[in-house]
């Protein structure tokens, strides 16, 4: 069941990207990203209630409550970057570079968590690091549409704060119930959220946000919470190093809607690397 539940969470992870990517358009992407995670912090308190974990609260060991911590405060580091890069960059190219902290967790898994490092675990690692760079290379056409390589720096920060997540939210997991951990971690990365947006400044933005962002900011909580719930679902029952590339084949869900929606076509190159990141995922499956 645990498979079922990263293939979920691949899905809605997918459906995330595009919703959040129309909705911070134009909105400041650390109001945006604040204003995401009380809805999924609604979302998540609301699952604890339905499957009954609430009541375990008084039974959670200190490491977990801090490794739970930890995860958030790791958690809202990759989302400020992420959200922040998809405002700056083509939703094309920000993702590859979230999706190889692929890489970065499996060796955090097999250096912190134990987990075996396989020859076809090193094989697919390979391919999703060249299919990655494939797809980030910027035709010469291309980069006029971006004028700056801040979407970049962000989408890198966004990949290592993601792959730090994984590691310390399947120590925080292992001995409390998904739901309950997932719900505890949004109340972490809600506060770090909303003080950057104070410390910038940007609360005077909420006022001008439109309909329509307000519309897809909503929708892109939704199924970031629904992505949460089977994904940390999956990391409780199964390896962090099996659960994550699955999870990442969430960039197929991407590319397609980006090319329905927003227009974003692949070249011939990125097209290639995106194969090449499908086919690593699947022997990291083997």
């Amino acid at each position: 069941m645990w498979i079922l539940f990263a293939f979920g969470a691949a899905l809605f992870a997918g459906l995330t990207a595009i919703l959040a990517k129309i909705g911070i358009k134009n909105v400041d992407s650390n109001v945006a990203t604040a204003i995401r995670t009380i809805i999924i912090l609604i979302f998540s308190w609301l699952m604890v209630f339905i499957v009954g974990s609430f009541n375990t609260i008084s039974d959670i060991s200190n490491k977990t409550l801090i490794f739970l911590i930890l995860s958030g405060l790791a958690t809202g580091g990759s989302w400020l970057c992420y959200f922040k890069a998809l405002q700056l960059g083509d939703v094309n190219k920000v993702t590859p570079i979230d999706k190889s902290s692929t890489v970065l967790t499996m060796i955090l898994a097999f250096i912190i968590l134990g987990e075996s490092l396989k020859f076809t675990k090193i094989l697919g690692m390979i391919a999703i690091g060249i299919g990655t760079y494939m797809m980030i290379i910027k035709k010469e056409e291309d980069e006029k549409s971006i004028e700056s390589n801040k979407w970049m720096f962000y989408a890198i920060l966004s990949a290592v704060f993601a792959s730090l997540t994984s590691i310390l939210g399947k120590i925080g997991i292992s001995g409390i119930e998904s739901n309950l951990g997932t719900a505890i971690r949004t109340i972490v990365v809600l506060i770090m959220a909303w003080i950057v947006v104070f410390v910038t400044k940007k609360q005077g933005d909420i006022k001008n946000i439109d309909k329509k962002s307000w519309v897809f900011i909503g929708l892109s909580g939704i199924t970031t919470g629904l992505s949460w719930l089977c994904y940390y679902k999956a990391l409780q029952d199964g390896e962090a190093s099996v659960v994550v590339p699955i999870d990442k084949l969430s960039i197929l869900v991407t590319v397609a809607f980006s090319y329905v929606f927003l227009k974003e076509k692949l070249n011939k190159k990125s097209f290639i690397g995106l194969i090449m990141i499908v086919i690593g995922t699947l022997i990291l499956l083997v």
